[in-house]
């Protein structure tokens, strides 16, 4: 079988290896596509066989919906719940609907209990309750565990399949159990220790396990005093203590310190992926509520994007009081409006320039250690650096415009005090968005740009008006 020039079936590992994960799931996709379209079952068959489950799913996401739920057929039962698992949720509902009951039954069952929870926060509450009931009962409890805390937290996305020791087993009998319950597991690589309580008491890695001595007892190699996390912790906190510690997965305690489950790398790396978009939509002045950007209905796409756009639309209507209120002072000289855009635009720009970085240090932490006040004098020296290079700069480019010398210093003052006052803007508001209990990222470039907007004006003809002396 030929993939794009790739021959499947000799040398397929080596073949696949030369090309882009990219260009491998658009390969997969359109030979896919075509093999569909006449009904060649078998060939579509063998095109999926050596492939990733990640990357089956990012080819079926790009099927057209008709032929969707046909490819995601051709999978084996072990191999259809991988690929589900890494399925975009409005994809995961859609075959939802097209499949049997039973089928539906058999995928659901058979997820891992945190991607579970993650598909029915996306469903609607009829269809949760109706797969619950379905559910055995050892599958619906550990899924009624996970949807019982309060989202974005650790509770919310930690899974409670992993393996538990006790301080006198062996070696031998952790290998054993190990052995015995790697099936259900979410991973091997960390074990953890529980006291008769279930409190936790350490962990234990693999690597030191399979390197001691097999009658060794636990309690003599394990790592007492662990890091964990609460059940109510923040995912973002979660996905920063595994970053710090490069764990590949994290024990999560209830208010007793009893263990409830682990929370694994991979999950941490959606989290990561998640927040950030949330974030860059908030710096645009985008709303948000996690779903996929690009496949939601453009009337709720309008509804989200109008409430921050009338917002600056009314405040810019006070930078059009403003210079209507100096209609004297433009009508004597006329050119000082030929610089409103310059000053403006370049004020708007270094305070959304501030605004940004503060916000993704507060989000990283990277200015954990720093104060309040020194951040903020930080970016307001390098605003008045930026706003004496500029200024220089304008002062010269306005009096080769037009000539006049005061006109040009009035520029050039101007330009200085509002890069300075916008630096200041830009890194303190997200401190003070923070102390209010609002996400810094709502203190985003357009609204920091419309602020220096009126606030450069006023400076402007302000400082006009005491240059020209008029």
């Amino acid at each position: 079988m030929e993939l794009g020039g790739f021959n499947l079936t000799q040398n397929t590992t080596s073949s696949l290896q030369t090309i882009s994960r990219r260009e491998l799931c658009e390969l997969v996709r359109s030979q896919l596509q075509a093999l569909l379209e006449v009904a060649d079952f078998q060939g579509a068959k063998a095109i999926l066989k050596p492939v990733q489950p990640a990357d089956i799913a990012e080819a079926i996401e790009g099927l057209p919906e008709t032929q969707q739920a046909i490819a995601f057929r051709l999978l084996s039962k072990a191999e259809a719940i991988e690929v589900y698992e890494n399925l975009d949720s409005t994809v995961q509902q859609t075959l939802l609907e097209k499949f049997q009951r039973q089928e539906v039954i058999d995928i659901v069952e058979k997820m891992s209990p945190d991607d579970r929870a993650r598909l029915f926060d996306e469903l609607p509450a009829k269809v949760v309750k109706r797969l619950l009931a379905q559910l055995s009962s050892e599958e619906r409890q550990a899924t009624n565990l996970l949807l019982g805390y309060e989202a974005d937290t650790a509770g919310r996305i930690m899974t409670p399949e992993y393996i538990s020791l006790k301080e006198n087993f062996t070696v031998t009998q952790t290998l054993e159990r190990i052995r015995s319950l790697s099936h259900v597991s979410e991973t091997i690589y960390y074990l953890y220790i529980t006291d008769m309580a279930r409190r936790l008491t350490g962990t234990l890695s693999l690597r030191d396990l399979v390197t001691s001595g097999p009658e060794s007892r636990i309690g003599e190699i394990m790592t007492r005093d662990p890091v964990f996390v609460h059940t109510d912790t923040d995912q973002e906190e979660v996905a920063r203590l595994i970053q710090r510690y490069d764990f590949l997965a994290v024990p999560v305690t209830d208010r007793e310190q009893r263990l409830v489950g682990i929370i694994t790398v991979d999950d941490v790396i959606d989290i990561i992926e998640r927040e950030a978009t949330e974030d860059i939509y908030a710096l645009s002045g985008v709303q948000s509520d996690g779903d996929n950007y690009f496949q939601t209905n453009l009337l709720t796409v309008a509804r989200r994007r109008v409430m921050w756009l009338l917002i600056l639309l009314l405040t810019n209507t006070v930078t059009g009081s403003i210079i209507k209120s100096q209609e004297d002072l433009l009508t004597r000289l006329a050119v000082l409006a030929a610089f409103i855009p310059l000053l403006t635009g370049t004020g708007g720009n270094v305070g959304a320039q501030s605004s940004t970085v503060v916000i993704r240090g507060l989000n990283t932490d990277e200015i954990g250690s720093l104060g309040v006040a020194q951040v903020i004098g930080r970016e307001a020296i390098a605003g008045a650096l930026l706003g004496a290079t500029l200024g220089i700069l304008a002062t010269i480019w306005a009096y080769w415009l037009d000539g006049n010398l005061s006109v040009a210093l009035a520029v050039g003052s101007s330009l200085m005090a509002i890069s300075l006052l916008a630096s200041v803007a830009g890194s303190s508001l997200p401190f003070l968005f923070r102390y209010l209990g609002l996400d810094p990222a709502l203190m985003s470039a357009p609204f920091i740009t419309t602020a220096v907007d009126v606030l450069g004006v006023l400076i402007y003809f302000s400082i006009a008006r005491l240059i020209l002396g008029m």
